[in-house]
């Protein structure tokens, strides 16, 4: 987990705890009127406008968290994160993950994404750095090496929107990981919440392989 991955995810959480305990009794109402607990969580989010993540962390506190010294604590956290990180989930709505899904790359529905990626960022998928090739060419190598489970290529989607993609390269025993944005959809946390969803999905293609992680074009 890169530090502004841990931080945004610590924020989403500090803000969330705190507004909850603002509206306590609504929340609780929220709660006790939901039939489960994916329907709370739900309700939590809606209720406060905050993150599925930090919605569980609220269903999720202990009773000493109630209390003055542990509020207080809890600001201050906030407050040195504040200072840290200079978006608000408000402002980048997508950093929650919330909306965001990771599926696989397919070579004929996705060639015009990676085709806009080459053009904007003009060196090859495969991470080399090497000078962008022909995209068909690379396309079809990025299969083989999909094939030969060398290498994962995903497509970001929220909703019917395709936002971005992911590329993970099997090399030297470790998985280079690269997040690529769509120019139309930056600057709303996208590459935050692909970074934290493909933590999990390289991990699930290359068990116990460590993961590089490049900066996202966000």
């Amino acid at each position: 987990m890169t530090d502004l991955d841990l931080a945004t995810t610590r924020r989403d959480i500090a803000d969330a705890l705190l507004t909850a305990l603002e509206r306590r009794h609504e929340v609780l109402d929220a709660i006790v009127d939901a039939e489960n607990h994916a329907e709370a969580v739900s309700a939590i989010a809606d209720l406060l406008g905050k993150s599925q993540l930090g919605a569980e962390a609220i269903l999720d506190m202990k009773l000493k968290q109630l209390t003055k010294d542990e509020r207080r604590k809890n600001q201050a956290e906030l407050d040195d994160l504040n200072n840290e990180i200079t978006f608000t989930l408000a402002q980048r709505p997508a950093s929650s993950g919330d909306t965001l899904e990771l599926r696989p790359f397919d070579p004929e529905a996705d060639a015009e994404l990676f085709a806009l990626r080459t053009e904007d960022i003009g060196t090859a998928g495969d991470g080399s750095g090497a000078p962008a090739g022909d995209v068909t060419a690379e396309i079809k190598a990025a299969t083989d090496r999909v094939d030969a489970e060398e290498a994962v290529w995903l497509v970001a989607t929220d909703g019917d929107s395709k936002v971005g993609l992911v590329f993970g390269e099997l090399k030297d025993g470790e998985v280079d990981l690269r997040i690529w944005i769509h120019p139309e959809h930056r600057k709303r946390g996208y590459g935050i919440a692909a970074l934290r969803k493909s933590r999990s999905e390289m991990a699930g293609y290359f068990p116990g392989v460590h993961l590089v992680v490049r900066a996202p074009s966000a």
